[in-house]
């Protein structure tokens, strides 16, 4: 149960996605009234001064002006939901509401004569899957602050990662819902960088925190998670690690750890390089990126060089054919799947080798502004740059969100400078690569189904 002051479901809106068809109107009218007039729809889709459309609807507010301005009391904030709660044997029709509503989130029902609003259709807005383009979304996330918000912090405050940088908002998580049961170890890379080991004498963690090298990580790990066993304590064996410190010089100690079932979850924050020392290249560094050892102009020996030339390892798929008991690629920008995911890791890694893959965009080496990483990782699940799945040996590997309708991949290359050089036949290779990795997801997928 969420108390006040705590968060709530609601609907988002957006309008680049929206073309006025009025369909979300059509299925509100229809739930709430039986008719298909969309003028007693309780959601409107207006056209603004831009040329552009807006969105009419109930915000459910944290301070509703409506709430304020009632003389009769008929409205009142509901603690448990959020919603703004509407009593018709209160009401008075005096529409002093409709005044305080700065959204036009209230409004006279002509067919009843009375005012009327949203109530969400008790968590499920008709809505929400009645438009055809994705232009709304109703956000579930809420449960996630409301069941970790008061958990303890197990990072110290002021950790020194960049600005607009992702990876601290997902130590921070990942470490309460694993809880202080744990022991972390974190190689070289931005997590360490960012203080997680601490320096002159102090530690970043509340937990136990090491330091392994880049090439044994998942080994030293494994040998600490026994000797914990040896002596009859239960303890999480969490690694935090880079994609350079995975897949590239780490990863013989990676495989032999999933190659032995060992009892430990070991999570990469992919943001395709090495960016704490930078900004190398690694082998998840996707084809024709900008990096600091690929970079655009003269080559060596003077042949031009125009960023990677090699396309990136699908490490998450590597770890599949391990057949680990849980793998799953996750991404910031959609939280309630990464801890659904991290769930299933957690208790995976009580029987065996659990991995979890999550891609985290880079603000410094990434070139994009600092306020735009969550926007950059939602636009690279929504091309398909990146696909959000889970695997198990009992039940397969399947897709955790659509993978249908997406966007061109230039939506999410044109976010980023390090993609600005491409020419348009590296624009179509990395289009092409893109439904090539799809149609091998599928084929896996599929191919695990039967």
């Amino acid at each position: 149960m969420a108390m006040f002051g705590g968060a709530y479901n609601t609907i988002a809106f957006d309008s680049a996605k929206c073309d006025g068809c009025g369909d979300c109107m059509t299925a509100c009218a229809s739930t709430k009234t039986g008719t298909e007039d969309k003028t007693r729809s309780r959601i409107q889709i207006v056209g603004s001064a831009d040329d552009g459309f807006e969105l009419a609807l109930c915000r459910q507010c944290a301070d509703p002006k409506c709430v304020t301005v009632c003389p009769a009391a008929a409205l009142t904030k509901n603690c448990e939901n959020g919603v703004i709660d509407w009593n018709a044997d209160k009401c008075v029709d005096c529409l002093l509401c409709t005044v305080g509503c700065a959204y036009a989130g209230i409004a006279l029902d002509a067919g009843t004569g009375h005012v009327a609003k949203c109530d969400t259709c008790e968590g499920s807005p008709a809505c929400v899957p009645a438009c055809p383009h994705d232009a709304l979304t109703y956000i579930t996330t809420s449960r996630i602050y409301n069941e970790v918000g008061d958990w303890e912090d197990l990072f110290a405050p002021g950790l020194a990662g960049c600005q607009g940088c992702n990876t601290e908002l997902l130590m921070r998580h990942t470490l309460r819902r694993v809880g202080p049961e744990t022991v972390l170890a974190t190689p070289p890379g931005c997590v360490p960088g960012m203080g997680s080991v601490g320096f002159n004498g102090t530690t970043g963690t509340k937990i136990p925190v090491f330091h392994p090298l880049l090439t044994n990580t998942a080994a030293m790990l494994a040998g600490i998670k026994r000797q914990y066993k040896r002596v009859g304590r239960e303890v999480n064996a969490l690694a935090i690690a880079g994609d350079g410190g995975a897949s590239d010089v780490g990863f013989q100690s990676l495989s032999g750890a999933a190659e032995r079932n060992e009892q430990i979850l070991f999570m990469v924050v992919d943001n395709e390089g090495y960016m704490n020392t930078g900004m190398q290249r690694s082998s998840c560094t996707p084809y024709g990126a900008w990096t600091s050892t690929t970079p655009i102009g003269k080559g060596s020996g003077g042949m031009p060089s125009q960023g990677k030339t090699q396309d990136a390892k699908n490490l998450p798929l590597i770890m599949v054919n391990h057949r680990c008991e849980y793998v799953a690629t996750a991404s910031t920008a959609y939280m309630e799947d990464l801890y659904d995911k991290l769930d299933k890791a957690i208790l995976a890694s009580k029987r065996g080798f659990a991995y979890l893959h999550v891609y985290s965009p880079c603000t410094t080496g990434w070139r994009f502004p600092t306020d735009q990483n969550m926007e950059v990782a939602r636009k690279a699940v929504e091309t398909n740059f990146v696909m959000l799945w889970e695997y198990n040996p009992k039940d397969g590997l399947h897709f955790t969100r659509s993978v249908d309708d997406a966007l061109p991949v230039t939506e999410y290359l044109k976010a980023m400078g390090r993609f600005r050089h491409l020419s348009p036949e590296q624009i179509s290779h990395i289009q092409g690569k893109v439904a090539e990795n799809l149609a091998f997801v599928k084929q896996m997928a599929h191919r695990e189904a039967v």
